[in-house]
């Protein structure tokens, strides 16, 4: 990645990212009560991100002509409904950390949480609501057909990951992760975002096929890389629990790789361990099979294909944006792939 990609990649999050979260704050002030749960609703959002998803549906919509005015609602709706989901999340996956804090549901208990992620999610209805004055009210139902689409996808991903761990599946290929990750991650990371920016910036004049691809391939690239960020990355600048992706369980390429990896009594060893709670598992069994996931190549492996999917996304970025003028917007969106593997 160049330093001048990196630089528009940089500021162009900064710059969206700041629109956002101003435009966030106005469907979390407000005089209803109970005030608590507002204030709580804001905890997430308060703590910062990157706001990659906002980010790239503004992105998306200035590609293809239209306004930030235009998108900032779509764009919040978005940002609203995912720290829902990381709230949900956190609990589902018995997380301690988010965003270098501790997790929402050990600060105020599981069932604040919980209330606090239906707020949120609820919330983000506002904002696609209100694109039916800013837009149109056909514009703005068919970004809501989308944002339902989306959602579903979402939640049958999560489905999946938490049907694996229940059952310790263990035959699983690395299709399957991939199939996961399209669903649970990529749909509302970065295939809806572009989709919703592409809608609102040509008023729904568009095949939106073209942007599953490159969406998929930088959601799945996004995915893996930060999958390995939670092993091997710099627990300093790390947000969540080093290595929590072992103690929950999660099966990640890496954990599918070595599965089919390890002889015989290793695989017994890694069996018993994945069939254990959370709170089962110590420190020293993660440690172990971290070790042996560098040993039989499961990062390295991780890192070859997360290479491979972002050479796949900046081929599709053509397919997908190759129509548009050039722009800040559009010089956003083809250096994302390569800074996928740059972050952090």
């Amino acid at each position: 990645m160049s330093t001048a990609d990196g630089q528009v990649v940089a500021s162009q999050l900064k710059a969206y990212g700041e629109l956002a979260r101003m435009h966030l704050w106005e469907y979390l002030k407000t005089e209803r009560g109970p005030q608590e749960l507002y204030r709580l609703a804001a905890e997430y959002p308060r703590r910062g991100g990157r706001s990659l998803r906002a980010s790239l549906c503004i992105a998306a919509a200035r590609c293809f002509g239209a306004s930030t005015a235009e998108s900032l609602d779509s764009a919040v709706a978005l940002e609203l409904l995912h720290n829902g989901f990381l709230v949900h999340d956190d609990i589902e996956d018995e997380s301690e950390q988010r965003r270098g804090l501790p997790t929402l549901h050990l600060l105020h208990g599981i069932p604040t949480a919980l209330n606090v992620g239906d707020a949120l999610a609820v919330l983000s209805l506002q904002p696609l609501l209100r694109n039916c004055s800013l837009l149109g009210g056909r514009l703005g139902l068919r970004i809501l057909q989308e944002t339902e689409c989306m959602a579903r996808e979402s939640v049958e991903g999560q489905a999946l990951e938490l049907e694996w761990r229940r059952t310790n599946a263990i035959n699983l290929l690395p299709a399957d992760y991939l199939q996961m990750i399209l669903k649970k991650t990529c749909w509302y990371t970065t295939i809806y975002p572009c989709r919703v920016g592409a809608i609102i910036g040509t008023r729904d004049n568009v095949d939106l096929d073209r942007f599953i691809r490159y969406g998929f391939f930088l959601g799945a690239a996004f995915q893996i890389q930060d999958d390995l960020l939670n092993l091997v990355g710099d627990t300093d600048r790390y947000g969540k629990e080093p290595s929590g992706d072992l103690l929950e369980g999660k099966r990640t390429l890496m954990l599918i790789h070595l599965l089919h990896q390890a002889p015989a009594r290793e695989l017994r060893r890694l069996r018993s361990l994945l069939r254990l709670e959370r709170s089962e598992r110590t420190p020293q069994q993660v440690g172990w099979i971290l070790d042996v996931m560098k040993h039989h190549g499961s990062i390295d492996y991780a890192r070859q294909v997360a290479h491979g999917l972002v050479g796949a996304a900046t081929h599709e970025f053509t397919a997908a944006f190759g129509d548009t003028a050039d722009s800040d917007a559009r010089r956003f969106l083809e250096a994302l792939p390569s800074w996928v593997l740059e972050r952090t």
